[in-house]
């Protein structure tokens, strides 16, 4: 049986990590295999399918990966992952934490990775062994993302076309969920608009409404649905290619599925990692 709870939170900025204990933090580990691509820099590639730019070349320092089957049409851009080879004497215990920026298929892989990526699996002095291999089996698992010290970001795209078209992508996305959908606020109207998920991670609307816009944007795990709504707006007058950091939130919606029912008051605070989640708990209900 699943059962919903809500909790909302007021007047905290955002350091999204989400970091909600015990919420699909799963330690089963798959098994598939990886490969990585060409890179004079040994760095991400500022065009992967993600739409990110120069930030999916340097982000998470450049343990970057391009996916197939995680792809899932674009929102599993921005998707966490630790990766670890099996490579017997080569690979090292902890492997690599990367960030999906791009799309890519390979022989049998579900990971093609940057460069540096790839050459950090290994243990110590190890990498050239590493990279010899071309193709390595791997394991990995899904993981929180954590960008201390970031709040996201809403980036304009340079194709935007003020004021008749406009096309954004959330980056610095933290904690363990997928953007499956960004609205923004028709005032006029009094109600939320959609956007259309053009590529990748880029959210795109023709004819945006006028003045200050106030977004929000749907989070979704394997066991709960977000919707967190901005506080503070994307200015009136935006322009193509620019970027609003310290975007801060006005409400944080949780509809979570368990084998409980959970009726509870809920308070953010922000910490080095991000949210925590300090909850009172009124009273549990198995079902």
């Amino acid at each position: 049986t699943m059962a919903g709870f809500a909790l909302a939170a007021f007047g905290f900025g955002l350091v999204v990590a989400m970091l909600l204990p015990g919420l699909g933090l799963g330690d089963d580990f798959v098994s598939t295999r990886a490969t990585y691509y060409g890179s004079p820099d040994c760095l991400g590639t500022p065009t992967g399918a993600c739409g990110y730019g120069e930030f999916g070349r340097n982000v998470n320092d450049a343990n970057v990966a391009g996916v197939s089957r995680l792809w899932k049409n674009g929102t599993g851009c921005g998707g966490c992952y630790q990766v670890r080879c099996k490579a017997p004497n080569v690979c090292s215990d902890d492997g690599v934490n990367i960030v999906v920026t791009d799309y890519g298929e390979g022989d049998h892989t579900d990971f093609i990775l940057s460069p540096r990526a790839y050459g950090r699996m290994a243990r110590p002095n190890c990498a050239p062994e590493l990279y010899k291999y071309g193709v390595v089996e791997v394991e990995y698992k899904r993981i929180p993302c954590r960008y201390a010290g970031y709040n996201i970001v809403f980036k304009v795209k340079e194709h935007s076309k003020y004021p008749d078209y406009l096309a954004v992508v959330l980056l610095y996305q933290a904690g363990q969920y997928d953007v499956t959908a960004v609205d923004i606020w028709q005032e006029d109207c009094k109600q939320w608009r959609g956007t259309r998920r053009a590529y990748g991670a880029v959210f795109d609307v023709v004819t945006p409404p006028k003045g200050q816009l106030r977004v929000r944007f749907q989070l979704v795990s394997s066991v709960e649905t977000t919707w967190v709504e901005s506080k503070t707006a994307i200015p009136g007058e935006w322009k193509a290619g620019a970027t609003y950091p310290n975007i801060t939130i006005r409400r944080f919606s949780l509809h979570a599925y368990s084998n409980s029912l959970f009726l509870a008051s809920a308070q953010f605070t922000e910490g080095q990692y991000g949210l925590s989640l300090n909850m009172r708990r009124n009273y549990e209900l198995d079902l």
